[in-house]
């Protein structure tokens, strides 16, 4: 498997709730860290892998960055799940 695999990025409940949450709305890495167990560096790292498979998107907004769903990210995800429900 490929580090950029989807797949291997939402096998992990934390970046799972990570997505989940960005699906609210675009939010910094702080906003996104005050919900979960773990330090600001582990969701750094978390939304690493989500960028690095298309999932996330980030913008700079001064100093902050702003992550955000990337839909386009889903799309590979979602022709593969197609192909169990058609027949």
């Amino acid at each position: 498997m490929n580090a950029n695999d989807s797949f291997v990025a939402i096998a992990d409940p934390n970046r799972r709730h990570l997505l989940e949450e960005l699906r609210r709305g675009p939010k910094t890495v702080g906003e996104l860290a005050s919900g979960l167990p773990v330090s600001r560096p582990a969701v750094s790292q978390h939304l690493k892998v989500l960028l690095d498979a298309g999932l996330v998107s980030a913008r700079a907004e001064g100093t902050r960055r702003v992550y955000a769903v990337s839909s386009d990210g889903f799309v590979k995800l979602n022709i593969w799940l197609d192909q169990f429900w058609e027949a």
